[in-house]
């Protein structure tokens, strides 16, 4: 029974690699659509799609903490990544604490020292193993325009003007965050299972974060827009969303090739010219 079911979805994921970029494209939307569909009927608080979110999120931390501490190995890992992934945790924690502390805080606080450590790690202990010539994205190609546009588009809510600049921020960074990770990826072309395991677990994360905010605009029946603020021309909550979409897309493309690899049996994920 099992092997049939493995032979079917298989055979489906080959006919989709077959298919030329547009179908695949309308396929992806489809499903993700599909997807949504299926969690708004079984899903009926939209803050446990978040807490799934943040809870896959440490999954794929604990990956990471498993391969620094028991393979004593960086390989494949970017530090830029993980840089940015600290800083937008950071901005988001000031801005939980001034404006709104709750669950979500010491969530972030979790990820956010666990960061620390894994940016400890590959800087000092395990340097030697540290793929840099690998991790060459320059990052103040996506940070600078991050800042330009939080002070372009930003919420209008009562809060403080340094701290809406910031909480736009936070929500830009965490866009682009993964992109460096992405770029050793594509140098390398052959990812170690536990890396994969860790930015398969960031797609998964992503895409319940995005699922979570898309369901609550539609559950709130646009309530939660006037919450987040409008902001400059009413961008503010587009933009808010269009991250989170950024985010899921991003990491797509991946995830289909990790579950490709892992219905295959293969324990080494290879990467086609042109993927991420």
């Amino acid at each position: 029974m099992m092997n049939a079911v493995k032979s079917r979805i298989q055979f489906a994921m080959s006919w989709i690699r077959r298919q030329p970029p547009k179908v695949k494209a309308f396929l992806a939307v489809v499903s993700a659509m599909a997807v949504l569909v299926f969690l708004r009927v079984i899903v009926h608080d939209n803050e446990y799609l978040f807490l799934a979110s943040e809870a896959v999120h440490a999954t794929g931390i604990s990956v990471l903490i498993y391969k620094l501490t028991k393979e004593r190995t960086c390989a494949g890992l970017s530090l830029k990544t993980q840089e940015l992934t600290a800083l937008y945790l950071g901005v988001r924690l000031y801005c939980s604490f001034v404006m709104e502390f709750d669950l979500h805080t010491l969530l972030d606080s979790a990820a956010f020292f666990t960061t620390l450590w894994v940016i400890y790690m590959i800087r000092l202990k395990l340097r030697a193993t540290y793929m840099e010539d690998k991790d060459n994205f320059v990052i103040y190609y996506v940070v600078v325009p991050c800042i330009v546009v939080s002070f372009l588009i930003h919420p209008s809510t009562h809060h403080h003007i340094i701290n809406r600049l910031f909480w736009a921020l936070c929500v830009y960074l965490e866009a682009v965050s993964v992109l460096p990770q992405l770029r050793v990826m594509q140098n390398t072309k052959i990812v170690e299972p536990f890396t994969a395991h860790y930015v398969f677990a960031l797609g998964i994360a992503r895409f319940l974060n995005c699922a979570h905010w898309i369901l609550e605009v539609l559950g709130t029946r646009g309530g939660l827009l006037t919450a987040l603020g409008y902001g400059t021309y009413g961008l503010w909550p587009f933009m808010v969303i269009l991250s989170e979409i950024i985010q899921t897309f991003i990491l797509a493309d991946f995830c289909y090739y990790y579950v490709q690899s892992l219905m295959g049996g293969q324990l080494v994920l290879r990467l086609p010219s042109g993927v991420v």
